[in-house]
């Protein structure tokens, strides 16, 4: 989905919350209706009921009937398509959306007409019950059938136009890259460089120290609270967005260069669950694996490789991370012992030396045998040896 900034009016501004609170509460409806179903009950009303059930609610109650219909119908559908994801098993369960973290509503049956440019950095959108909504013409807007208007923690509008662009044809060099992802280096590719993803500068990270231990003194409801929180939420969009951008542009390079792509299967999820425990079996070493789980987190392993499927389509490959840090690239051999320290690596067969992340991305490169453009020719791993300078050599 291409997204923009919404540059709303006050008055504008006011109406899209309204929009964004009566979606919430008719998709928190819909889900109080569906958690009372259980195995041998009565069905949960579905679409057409519950659709039904708000053209009731609407002639009732003046405070929704004000709101605009097709915000709410569309919280309808948006909630039916989210439970028959979770009944296919391909999504988890709809659960609750919560005031300030969960704002936004969707729009359908858009036409070319309903959005328009006025100069070669501004346009303008048109929203139900708001009017003409301006945002910032950052690229060429594609051709949508709907979009999908949000508020994040820090009071940014954004809009999203849900069409998907065309993946980024492969460049026919039949070479392979491997990514080797940690945390110390966000991401090793086997050509020797090291990347790492950005965050927030020593001074902001300092300023949000001191921001969230006077979040913990302040009382609960008080202006100073929300204040502080308004702070620390910008501070904490601002790491997001250095994080999306350095994936965004890592994942165009990487698609551009190589005609496949190699990275580990690694599941996230399960890596960053929590280690607290419970009471009759409490956790051990909870504070450092709740600091592991904040830097993999912060690292965006999992945006990189899910925006490399989308643009290199059909040319991602997920390879077993057993022994990818263990294994000497040079000569196969396998020992623990191997990997001196976080980064240096010296074989203890052939005593071949380099970066650890390096050699465990070369090891992910050299996977299996792949036929990069389609015939019988073998993919090469892109294995090329750091010089000393910083650059690689072919």
């Amino acid at each position: 989905m291409s997204r923009y900034r919404l540059v709303a009016s006050l008055a504008q501004e006011r109406v899209l919350r309204e929009h964004c609170a009566h979606a919430r509460y008719v998709w928190n409806l819909a889900v109080e209706q569906q958690s009372w179903w259980r195995p041998g009950r009565k069905s949960a009303p579905g679409l057409i009921a519950q659709a039904a059930q708000l053209t009731e609610a609407r002639a009732a109650f003046g405070w929704l009937r004000d709101g605009s219909q097709t915000v709410q119908q569309q919280a309808l559908r948006d909630f039916a398509q989210a439970v028959a994801s979770y009944f296919a098993g391909t999504h988890g369960k709809p659960t609750w959306r919560k005031a300030g973290r969960n704002e936004g509503f969707r729009i359908v049956g858009v036409r070319p007409r309903h959005v328009r440019r006025l100069s070669r950095k501004t346009g303008e959108v048109w929203v139900p019950k708001a009017g003409w909504v301006r945002f910032r013409w950052s690229r060429a807007v594609p051709v949508a059938r709907s979009y999908r208007i949000t508020c994040d923690r820090a009071g940014r509008w954004h809009i999203a136009f849900a069409a998907i662009p065309d993946p980024i044809p492969r460049p026919g060099t039949g070479v392979v890259v491997g990514i080797d992802r940690g945390v110390t280096v966000s991401a090793a590719l086997s050509t020797g460089e090291l990347l790492h993803c950005p965050g927030l500068h020593p001074a902001e990270r300092a300023r949000l120290a001191r921001l969230q231990r006077r979040l913990a003194r302040a009382q609960r409801g008080s202006n100073q609270r929300q204040r502080v929180r308004a702070a620390i939420a910008r501070l904490k969009a601002r790491e997001g967005d250095r994080r999306k951008d350095w994936a965004e542009k890592l994942s165009t390079d990487l698609a551009r260069q190589f005609d496949v792509i190699r990275v580990e299967e690694l599941k996230i999820r399960n890596m960053t669950r929590s280690a607290r425990g419970t009471l009759g079996q409490p956790g051990r070493n909870v504070r450092q694996k709740t600091g592991l789980n904040r830097e993999i987190m912060a690292s965006g392993w999992g945006r990189l490789v899910r925006r490399l499927e989308d643009k290199a389509a059909g040319r991602v490959e997920k390879i077993k991370p057993h022994f990818t840090s263990q294994r000497c690239s040079a000569c196969g051999h396998v020992d623990p012992k191997s990997r001196e320290s976080q980064a240096r690596f010296r074989c203890t067969a052939c005593s071949f030396a380099c970066n650890a992340d390096v050699n465990a991305a070369i090891n992910i490169a050299a996977g299996h045998a792949v036929t990069a453009r389609g015939g019988d020719g073998t993919a090469r791993p892109a294995n090329r040896e750091p010089r000393h300078d910083g650059r690689t050599a072919a």
